[in-house]
C-alpha cells in the first residue's frame, strides 16, 4: 500500500462495496468450457446464463454510423424466468428502436415515459405476458429486461442507435463497448440485505451465479442512489458468464480505405471494392470483455466540409461537419502550471496502472522548460508529490518520476476530492492544465462532471481513459466539461505517442475562440452552443448539429484563432424546405439537445432530484423523437398469457471482467476468499458524505492527507549478493535480464529495485504466451503461480510466482517471455 489510509478496495459488482461469498470453482456449477450455471436455494444445478449471444450489425456511411444489436435470451430452466441484462452502448448513441421477436412474431417496443413504460412491464410481466424493457441508467450503461421467458424458448431483443464517427488527423474510429466496468460507489458501510435489483418490482428475489452468491444490492446511498443499477454482477475469477458476441462491420467510406486496424481484437477484413469493406471478428464467438475499436483512413489526409439535412414533419434539421484549419506551430511559449493527477485506485492495479505511470512519465518528461507542476494520486485518499506546484527543474521531475515509479493500484476511487485539489487555487498568471488519468470505474460520474463544471474556472482538463473498457461517457464528459480534449490509451496503445499529442494540445491548439456567423439563416438550437463552442486541440472536425424554420441558401463563417492570428472560413449552405432522406440528423439532433439539457442539472440527475423543467424537456424530446434517454424507455408486451400461477424467477445476467482488470485490485486483499466461499464484509468509503461534493471537504482531505509514497525503494541489504548463475538452456533467455539477476537469496526474502519487488520470495511478472486459455491458465496455477489478471488481446498475463520457480515458468513451452511488471 503507498498511502496511509487508503480502504481496501471496495469496487464490487453489487453496486456497491460488497459480495456475499464465492465458491471455489470445483464446488461450484461451472459448465463445460467454465461457464457459471445458475442454482436453485438449495444449490442444485438449474441452468446456464440466459443471455446466450449478442450479434452486432455495424453500417458505416461516411461520418455516421448505424448499430443494431440483437441479444438472444434463452431459458435453460424448468419454470419461467425473468432476465436482466446491465449492458453498454456507446455514450453518443441516439437510441432509437427497440423490437422483440418471439418465434415468428415481431413486436415492436414503445417509447414511454420511464415511470410508465416500468408500469406497463411490471403488470405485464405479473399477468404472465411476455415482455421486454428497455432502460438508460447513464449515457453509456442500459438495462434490459425480458419477463416471462418459458423453458426451451428463445427471445431475441434488438436494439438500434445512430452516431458519429470521431475523425482525428486523417484517421477515422468507430468504437463499440462490450462490458460495464465495476463501479466504485462512495457511501458509508451498509448491511445488506439481499434484494432485487430494481426494489420497485415489488421485491421478487433475484439469483445471481454461481449460486453462494445471492447479490446484495445496496441500500441507496445519497450521492448514487441507483447504485444497484449500474453494478451487475460480475463473473467469479476463473469462469465466464456463458454469453459471448459476433460483430460485423460494413464499411462504405465512400473514397478508397487504407490503413484498417483493430485495436483489441483479431479481425478478418474482406474488401469488396477500394471504398467497401466488411471486416468481422475473427473469433465469432468472442467473449464480451474489451472494446471494440476500429481504425481506418482513406485516400487523401484532408476531409472536407460535409452539410447533411433532413427536412419533414418535425421540421428542418441540419449536421456541419467542418474541416479544421491546418496546425500552425508557434515559437511563442506560454507558460503554464499543469497539475497530474493519476487514479492508483484498485481497479488500475497491474496492466493499467503501469500503462497510465508510463503515459504519464513521458507527459511530465515532455513539458517546457519555464512550466510549474504537481503530481497528484487518489484512491481512497489523497497523495501529493508536493505541497504546492514546483518549477520545472531537473531535480524536480526526478522526485515527480520516483513518486510515479512507487505507485500501486489499491482501494477505492474517491475521485471528487482529486478534481476539487485540481482544480483549487489557481494561479491567475498562468493558465493551469490538468492531466487526468483514470479507467473511470465509478458510479458518481455525473457529480463528477457537475464538479467540473463548476470549479473549472480558466483551467483546461485533458483526460485519458486507461485500459481496455474505460467509462467513455465519464473521460469525454470531463474533457468536455474542462474545456480541453480527451483520449483513450488502450493496454496496447503507445503511451510515449499520447504523451506527445497532449503537448502538441496545449501548446498549438489548432482553433481557440471559435464563433460562428450563420450568415441569416433561420437556424437555432445549435449544439454545441455557437456562444460557447470548445475549442479544437487536435485535427478534429468541428461538428455542428441544429434545427431550421425554413429553407434557404446563405454562407456560413467560422472565425477562430490560430497560432499565427485570426482564421476564417466560410462555407456554403444549401437548406432544403423539403429533404425526406436523412432522418438520422433529427436523432443525432435530439440526442445532442438531451445532452445539452442534462448538463444544465448533472447533480440533481445523479441524486434522483432532478430539475422538474429539465426532467420534462427530456422527456418531451424522448418521447418525440422516439429516443431513449434518462426518463423515457421502451417497452414491448405481447398480449397473450403465457405464465400462469405467479411470477416468473428473475434472473440477474453476470458480466465479465475486463480485460486487464485485476479481481484482486478491485475486490482487494479479500479477492482470494472470495474463491474459497468466504464472506466479504462491508467495506466503508473513505470520504464523507458530506465532505465529498464541497470545496470545504476537500480542504479537510488536505489537511488530513497521506503521506507521499517514499521518493524511490531502496534495496535491502542482504549477505551473498552474487547473480544465480544463468542456465545455458534456451529457456532462460525467456527470463527478462533483471530476472536472470535476481540475488541467490532474493527467493527466501525480501528485494526491490525498480519495477521489480520481491516480498517473501514471491515476485510479480507480466507474462507472455503463445496461447491464453484455460488449459494455460490451469498450467500456470499447477505450478502455484496466482493470476492477478489476464489480457486476452495481448496473450499475456500478470501473475505473482515464487522466485524459485521461475525457471519452471520459463520452461513451460507455451511461455514466450517473463519480465518485471512495468511498460
Amino acid at each position: 500500500m503507498h498511502m496511509k489510509h487508503v480502504v481496501p478496495a471496495l469496487f464490487v459488482a453489487a453496486g456497491a462495496l460488497l459480495f456475499s461469498g464465492l465458491a471455489l470453482a470445483e464446488d461450484r456449477g461451472i459448465a463445460p468450457g467454465g461457464c457459471v450455471i445458475v442454482t436453485d436455494p438449495d444449490g442444485n444445478p438449474q441452468g446456464q446464463c440466459p443471455l446466450e449471444h449478442t450479434d452486432v450489425q455495424v453500417d458505416i456511411a461516411g461520418f455516421l454510423a448505424r448499430v443494431t444489436l440483437t441479444q438472444r435470451f434463452g431459458n435453460p430452466f424448468t419454470e419461467a424466468i425473468e432476465a436482466v441484462y446491465t449492458f453498454p452502448m456507446s455514450d453518443r448513441a441516439a437510441v432509437d428502436s427497440m423490437t422483440m421477436k418471439v418465434g415468428s412474431r415481431v413486436i415492436t417496443g414503445l417509447i414511454k415515459e420511464r415511470e410508465e413504460a416500468q408500469r406497463i412491464y411490471q403488470q405485464a410481466r405479473d399477468a404472465g405476458q411476455r415482455a421486454s424493457l428497455l432502460d438508460q441508467e447513464r449515457p453509456n450503461i442500459f438495462t434490459q429486461a425480458v419477463a416471462n421467458i418459458q423453458p426451451g424458448e428463445t427471445i431475441e431483443i434488438t436494439i438500434s442507435y445512430v452516431e458519429y464517427l470521431k475523425y482525428e488527423a486523417g484517421e477515422y474510429e468507430f468504437s463499440f463497448p462490450m462490458v460495464v466496468g465495476p463501479r466504485y460507489v462512495p457511501g458509508g458501510p451498509q448491511p445488506l440485505p439481499v434484494e432485487p435489483m430494481d426494489q420497485d418490482a415489488g421485491g421478487v428475489k433475484s439469483e445471481t451465479f454461481p449460486r453462494p452468491i445471492r447479490r446484495p444490492v445496496p441500500v441507496p446511498q445519497p450521492q448514487v442512489p441507483d447504485a444497484g443499477r449500474i453494478t451487475p454482477p460480475v463473473t467469479p475469477e476463473g469462469t465466464r458468464a456463458g454469453h459471448d458476441i459476433s460483430l460485423t462491420v460494413n464499411l462504405d467510406a465512400g473514397l478508397a480505405i487504407r490503413d484498417i486496424e483493430s485495436v483489441q481484437h483479431e479481425v478478418q477484413v474482406d474488401t469488396e471494392s477500394p471504398s467497401r469493406a466488411v471486416v468481422r471478428l475473427a473469433n465469432r464467438m468472442e467473449i464480451p470483455n474489451r472494446d471494440f475499436i476500429l481504425k481506418y483512413r482513406v485516400a487523401g489526409e484532408a476531409i472536407g466540409d460535409a452539410v447533411i439535412t433532413h427536412a419533414g414533419k418535425q421540421g428542418g434539421f441540419v449536421s456541419l461537419i467542418l474541416q479544421p484549419p491546418d496546425r500552425v506551430t508557434s515559437d511563442m511559449i506560454t507558460p503554464k502550471e499543469i497539475i497530474f493527477v493519476i487514479d492508483s485506485s484498485g481497479s488500475m492495479r497491474g496492466f493499467p496502472i503501469e500503462k497510465a505511470k508510463q503515459s504519464m512519465r513521458m507527459c511530465i518528461e515532455g513539458m517546457n522548460p519555464h512550466d510549474t507542476f504537481n503530481l497528484v494520486s487518489f484512491s481512497g485518499g489523497l497523495g501529493y508529490c508536493f505541497d504546492r506546484s514546483v518549477p520545472n527543474t531537473r531535480e524536480n521531475r526526478q522526485k515527480a518520476l520516483d513518486y510515479l515509479a512507487n505507485l500501486e493500484g489499491s482501494g477505492g476511487t474517491e475521485m471528487m476530492p482529486a478534481i476539487q485539489a485540481a482544480l483549487s487555487g489557481q494561479d491567475d498568471e498562468r493558465v493551469r492544465i490538468v492531466c487526468f488519468m483514470t479507467d473511470g470505474f465509478i458510479g458518481n460520474d455525473m457529480a463528477i462532471l457537475d464538479a467540473i463544471q463548476r470549479n473549472a474556472g480558466t483551467a483546461r482538463v485533458f483526460a485519458f481513459g486507461i485500459g481496455s473498457s474505460v467509462n467513455r461517457f465519464l473521460i469525454e464528459g470531463m474533457a468536455r466539461a474542462g474545456r480541453g480534449a480527451s483520449e483513450v490509451i488502450t493496454l496496447e496503445s503507445d503511451g510515449d505517442k499520447a504523451a506527445e499529442r497532449f503537448h502538441e494540445r496545449i501548446q498549438n491548439p489548432l482553433l481557440t475562440d471559435i464563433s460562428i456567423d450563420f450568415g441569416g439563416l433561420d437556424v437555432y438550437d445549435v449544439y454545441p452552443d455557437p456562444d460557447a463552442i470548445p475549442d479544437l486541440f487536435s485535427a478534429q472536425p468541428l461538428v455542428l448539429t441544429g434545427r431550421y424554420r425554413r429553407g434557404g441558401d446563405g454562407v456560413i463563417t467560422v472565425r477562430g484563432e490560430t497560432s499565427s492570428g485570426a482564421f476564417e472560413r466560410e462555407v456554403r449552405v444549401s437548406l432544403p424546405a423539403t429533404e425526406p432522406e436523412n432522418d438520422v440528423v433529427a436523432s443525432l439532433w435530439a440526442r445532442q439537445h438531451v445532452q445539452y439539457l442534462m448538463e444544465q442539472d448533472w447533480l440533481g440527475i445523479q441524486q434522483g432530484r432532478p430539475d422538474t423543467s429539465i426532467k420534462k424537456a427530456i422527456t418531451e424530446t424522448g418521447l418525440e423523437f422516439s429516443l431513449v434517454t434518462q426518463f423515457t424507455s421502451f417497452v414491448a408486451v405481447e398480449e397473450r398469457v403465457v405464465t400462469e400461477g405467479g411470477r416468473p424467477r428473475t434472473v440477474q445476467v453476470p458480466v465479465e471482467m475486463p480485460d486487464g482488470v485485476s479481481y484482486e485490485g478491485v475486490f482487494g486483499s479479500q479477492a482470494d476468499s472470495m474463491s474459497k466461499s468466504a464472506r466479504l464484509a462491508p467495506m466503508a468509503a473513505a470520504v464523507p458524505q458530506s465532505a465529498a461534493g464541497s470545496v470545504e471537504g476537500v480542504r479537510m482531505m488536505e489537511r488530513a492527507k497521506p503521506e507521499p509514497p517514499a521518493r524511490q525503494i531502496q534495496r535491502e541489504p542482504m549477505p551473498n549478493r552474487a547473480p544465480v548463475a544463468a542456465d545455458k538452456d534456451e529457456s532462460m533467455s525467456k527470463l527478462s535480464v533483471e530476472l536472470r539477476n535476481l540475488p541467490a537469496n532474493a527467493a527466501d526474502g525480501r528485494y526491490a529495485d525498480g519495477a521489480l519487488t520481491v516480498r517473501n520470495g514471491m515476485v510479480e511478472v507480466f507474462v507472455e504466451l503463445k496461447e491464453l486459455n484455460e488449459d494455460t491458465l490451469k498450467a500456470l496455477k499447477d505450478l502455484g503461480a496466482k493470476i492477478i489478471a489476464e489480457r486476452r488481446a495481448a496473450k499475456m498475463v500478470h501473475l505473482s510466482i515464487r522466485v524459485s520457480d521461475l525457471k519452471k515458468l520459463a520452461a513451460l513451452e507455451f511461455v514466450v517471455s517473463v519480465k518485471p511488471p512495468v511498460f
